[in-house]
């Protein structure tokens, strides 16, 4: 038969499972921070019709484009609301401009 926790042990162990993980969010920042922005002219942002800013999205070019769509309000898009660069699914390695847009652009629900 097993000896049951007591209050005491099982605070000691939150703690530390509060506390490893507060370790692991702060590494992955350090990771997310040593990411470089994605250029506009690399093969994969091309391909893809990455802009750095929606301003700069032409419709004609792009008639999936629509007013109110940006790396923002994109469900690919990943890190801490409110950053100006975030990960983004499509360019593993890269940061891309939350003000930003692509063709594969996928509303968050």
């Amino acid at each position: 038969m097993s000896e049951p926790f007591s209050r005491r042990e099982a605070l000691k162990g939150f703690a530390l499972l509060v506390g490893a993980g507060g370790a692991l969010g702060t590494a992955r920042e350090a990771r997310a921070a040593d990411l470089v922005h994605l250029s506009a002219t690399e093969p994969t942002a091309v391909a893809l019709g990455y802009h750095e800013s929606v301003k700069t999205v032409n419709a004609k070019d792009f008639p999936t484009f629509q007013p109110g769509q940006s790396c923002a309000t994109c469900l690919q898009l990943q890190g801490a609301a409110g950053d100006a660069w975030r990960p983004c699914t499509l360019f593993p390695g890269k940061l891309v401009s939350a003000d930003g847009w692509c063709k594969v652009w996928v509303k968050k629900p």
